[in-house]
C-alpha cells in the first residue's frame, strides 16, 4: 500500500501488520503492540512515512482493540475456517491473508463495533492493497459469510 490512508483505514492496515508479525516471529499480541506504538504508528519528523514501514495516520486505541479482539477470542480462527472453502484450510492461506481475516472477524465479532458492510468494505480495500490476485475475493466472500451469519439483523430486509 503506497497511498496514505484515513486514520481508521491505517489503523486496520497496522492491526493487519502488527497480527502477521505476532504470528511470524510467535510473539504476543501485546508485545507486538506496544513495539508498535513505540516504533511504528504516528509520524515523528525524518520518520520515513508510510513507505518506510510505519503507518502514520493510525489512531492508536482502534489498532489496540482490534489486536485484543484478536487475541482474546479462542474461537476466532474457527469461526474463519468456518467461512472458508472446504478445500482452504486456515493454515493454508497466505500468513498475511490469515491476518488480515483475524483483525477483519475480530472487528465484525465487536458487540459495539461498526457496521458489518464497513467492516468488509475497509478490509477488502486493504486487501486489494496487499493482493492483486484472487485473495480479495476471497476475503469478501468469508467476511460476508462470517456477518450474515454474526450478525444477520444488519442484513434482513427492513419491510
Amino acid at each position: 500500500m503506497t497511498a496514505r490512508p484515513r486514520p481508521r483505514t491505517a489503523s486496520r492496515v497496522a492491526a493487519v501488520q502488527a497480527l502477521f508479525q505476532a504470528e511470524q516471529r510467535e510473539q504476543s499480541i501485546e508485545a507486538v503492540m506496544q513495539e508498535f506504538i513505540r516504533h511504528r504508528l504516528g509520524d515523528p519528523p525524518g520518520a520515513g512515512g508510510f513507505a518506510e514501514g510505519r503507518v502514520p495516520e493510525a489512531e492508536v486505541t482502534l489498532f489496540a482493540r482490534i489486536l485484543r479482539a484478536a487475541a482474546s477470542d479462542a474461537a476466532l480462527d474457527a469461526e474463519i475456517a468456518e467461512a472458508l472453502p472446504p478445500d482452504w484450510p486456515l493454515l493454508r492461506l497466505d500468513a498475511v491473508l490469515r491476518a488480515l481475516l483475524r483483525a477483519a472477524v475480530a472487528e465484525i465479532l465487536m458487540p459495539d463495533g461498526p457496521p458489518a458492510r464497513v467492516v468488509i468494505n475497509e478490509y477488502l480495500d486493504i486487501a486489494h492493497g496487499f493482493f492483486s490476485g484472487e485473495e480479495p475475493g476471497l476475503v469478501n466472500g468469508v467476511l460476508n459469510r462470517v456477518a450474515h451469519r454474526r450478525r444477520a439483523e444488519e442484513f434482513s430486509d427492513p419491510r
